[in-house]
């Protein structure tokens, strides 16, 4: 059963009833966990527990935001954005993969390594391996894309490489705006520097993206890092 908000969401508001109320937390949670359609609270939390990272990340996601995926190679980032736009799209959604870094083919074989079928996707998710592939390009893609479109992009570093594009810099501020104007998730993956690796640290942050040129990164709205196969929330920058 899926949740109405995410269960941090849940958690809020379960603390406020007890607060206006003034009756016990634990009775508060219990009522919440009714109304989401559950006995007690413990039985959500366990579903909640079942759910995969992706499921449980995507409710947390809003309209208009600019959502920055950073990991080292090899950790994961392109199959967790796939996987997010696979649950985009069984919720009755539309999703955009934009890659410069896979082929359609590639593509396809990783969306069935996720346990997609060949005929849940090619209607509603759109797979674009263009070599134009820059903002211009996405936001033209999607410029009649609906309200709730998670559109992801196969990675930030690559949509500097051409001269004859804007900086990437520019680039961002048009997707965010863009973003902003038609209600659109735009997620964009991230390489992370290799010398993360000899920083003794267990998580990436914003200082080991890997950016060829100044980016303004407050233009993100979330920021996320998998290692080792788990997903950690960013601080803002």
């Amino acid at each position: 059963m899926k949740l109405t908000a995410p269960i941090f969401t849940l958690k809020r508001r379960a603390r406020q009833l007890a607060d206006e109320t003034g009756s016990p937390l634990s009775a508060a949670l219990d009522k919440i966990a009714r109304d989401e359609g559950y006995a007690t609270w413990s039985h959500l939390a366990a579903q909640f527990a079942r759910l995969s990272p992706a499921q449980r990340l995507l409710p947390t996601l809003k309209r208009g935001e600019l959502v920055l995926l950073g990991a080292r190679p090899g950790h994961g980032k392109t199959l967790f954005g796939l996987e997010l736009l696979l649950e985009t799209i069984r919720d009755g959604k539309k999703g955009y993969f934009f890659t410069l870094e896979y082929t359609e083919d590639g593509t396809a074989e990783r969306l069935k390594k996720l346990g997609a079928t060949a005929p849940e996707f090619p209607c509603d998710l759109m797979i674009d391996t263009s070599d134009l592939i820059c903002a211009d390009h996405i936001i033209e893609q999607t410029s009649d894309a609906p309200a709730g479109t998670l559109v992801v992009v196969d990675y930030l570093q690559l949509l500097d490489q051409k001269r004859a594009h804007p900086d990437l810099d520019t680039q961002l501020q048009s997707l965010k705006a863009w973003a902003g104007r038609q209600g659109l998730i735009v997620i964009l993956l991230s390489q992370i520097d290799r010398r993360f690796e000899a920083a003794c640290r267990e998580i990436p942050d914003l200082s080991d993206i890997r950016l060829p040129n100044p980016v303004d990164l407050s233009l993100f709205s979330k920021t996320y890092f998998m290692h080792e196969g788990s997903v950690h929330v960013g601080k803002a920058a």
